[in-house]
């Protein structure tokens, strides 16, 4: 038995890597077909926005200036295009010195770095007139508007020492400011070349999943005998041990399979009640249906 059981558990563990490789490999493709199947808001956009949609788009990415896409559900659509100009209105600081009411003061120290306060006024970082409708599709619409990437917060001296300044960044924060409106900030940076790559990628990894099934269904085939022949084996053990447990030695009986179609079960049972009991009085009366001792041994398995 232990010799049947160590060969039955090394193909079963086989079994569970070759199981769990092959449904790592089916994972990755379903992913890869949802991202290529998926909408404006879950889907690659390098795999839906095609060349001619691009062509017209201006993306802007420059030390000041970042071009985002953002996608919006139909719900809400108009909503955006009227507030675009507005979201994250708590972002930018556009303070500075008021040189238009005294210009004669230009120049003065108290007018610049740490000591003017940037943010006593604050605005949206978005482009006035950067809003560009890209596509759309039955559940949401992709824009781009191009964003300021940040502004510079002056440094300034601690007695002799000077603190340097530092830069903050406004793409983070935006962000933010458009989950918090229900609108989704698309990473995309567009290459002409990603749709075919991806599309390679995808045979690619079709091909490797088919391969992998292939190979598992012949794997399967070759050692499902194997595995069968050992179940069979332990269930004739069984059948043999407790026949010598019913019936003692030395070793009188004898062991019969029984193919049964389906539903048949109990009449076979009845059956064999009747003409194999130990007292064999003749009685006709079906035995109870809920009593599983029975004059013989009877092992019950479905293949």
């Amino acid at each position: 038995v232990a010799l049947i059981s160590g060969g039955v558990t090394a193909i079963e563990e086989e079994l569970k890597q070759l199981s769990n490789s092959f449904a790592d490999k089916s994972t990755a493709l379903q992913e890869m077909h949802r991202k290529k199947g998926g909408n404006l808001m879950m889907g690659d956009l390098n795999d839906i926005l095609t060349e001619e949609v691009m062509r017209n788009v201006k993306v802007h990415n420059t030390e000041y200036l970042k071009t985002i896409f953002v996608a919006v559900p139909k719900s809400t659509e108009e909503h955006f295009e009227e507030n675009v100009y507005k979201l994250g209105d708590k972002i930018a600081g556009y303070g500075g010195p008021d040189w238009s009411r005294d210009p004669t003061k230009l120049g003065e120290p108290v007018q610049f770095g740490s000591q003017v306060d940037r943010h006593h006024k604050r605005g949206s970082p978005v482009v006035p007139g950067s809003l560009q409708k890209i596509d759309s599709d039955m559940d949401s619409t992709l824009y781009a508007v191009t964003i300021l990437k940040g502004q510079y917060e002056a440094g300034y001296f601690e007695g002799d020492d000077f603190q340097p300044g530092t830069k903050v960044d406004f793409e983070q924060e935006f962000a933010k400011a458009c989950k918090e409106k229900r609108f989704f900030m698309r990473e995309f940076a567009y290459d002409p070349a990603q749709s075919s790559k991806s599309a390679m990628a995808l045979e690619q990894l079709q091909v490797e999943v088919d391969g992998m099934k292939s190979g598992l269904m012949r794997w399967c085939k070759t050692h499902y005998g194997e595995a069968f022949v050992a179940w069979m084996h332990i269930k004739v053990i069984r059948v043999f041990v407790e026949s010598v447990l019913r019936y003692g030695l030395p070793v009188d009986f004898t062991a019969v399979l029984y193919k049964v179609f389906p539903g048949k079960d109990a009449e076979l049972t009845s059956a064999l009640d009747k003409n194999l009991s130990a007292a064999n009085t003749g009685d006709d009366d079906e035995p109870d249906e809920e009593d599983d001792y029975h004059d013989f041994v009877l092992l019950k398995f479905e293949v």
